[in-house]
């Protein structure tokens, strides 16, 4: 079965964009293998302010995946180039979860995530910890639903930048 993977920079003190929304704090490390990330997924699953970001961005999908957006203001005949869906956000994910194909990218959104995670609908968060402090900006897990438990799978350490990514398995209540 496909996972739905919350996979994100953050700043260590808890941001996944700055004040502005903007991403240019998070520093490139030529140890990275961003495009063998990429490759593990075939759809995007994202919230409205994040599509937002990608359409002013001129960037609204990522080539060879589906992009799904959760919304209940856009409307489908604006973005003819992704799937708007803006029914019970559960079904959706059981619908993802049914077409079978590579694992969803669960793509920034901190509020699709705090949603997502508290329904229980998240299988790993994988978080790339930058070494910067913004301050402010948007919270990784903008509302503390209810405590959440990880178990850690995976890490590793980027020298070069100073980045530290860090994968974690959600624990399901037994």
């Amino acid at each position: 079965m496909r996972r739905i993977r919350y996979a994100v920079a953050a700043s260590l003190d808890g941001f996944i964009a700055d004040l502005h929304g903007e991403a240019d704090w998070i520093p490139r490390d030529p140890d990275m293998d961003f495009a063998a990330l990429m490759a593990q997924f075939d759809t995007l699953l994202v919230g409205r302010r994040t599509f937002e970001t990608m359409v002013r961005a001129g960037r609204p999908t990522m080539p060879g995946m589906k992009t799904v957006v959760c919304s209940t203001t856009l409307k489908s005949e604006d973005y003819p180039s992704v799937s708007v869906v803006r029914r019970d956000v559960e079904a959706v994910i059981t619908e993802l979860r049914s077409e079978g194909g590579k694992d969803v990218w669960l793509f920034g959104g901190g509020e699709l995530f705090s949603s997502l995670v508290s329904l229980g609908a998240v299988d790993t968060v994988e978080i790339t910890v930058a070494p910067v402090l913004l301050g402010g900006g948007v919270p990784l897990l903008p509302v503390a639903g209810h405590r959440v438990q990880l178990e850690l799978t995976k890490h590793q350490i980027y020298p070069k930048s100073g980045l530290v990514r860090l994968e974690y398995t959600v624990r399901r209540a037994a």
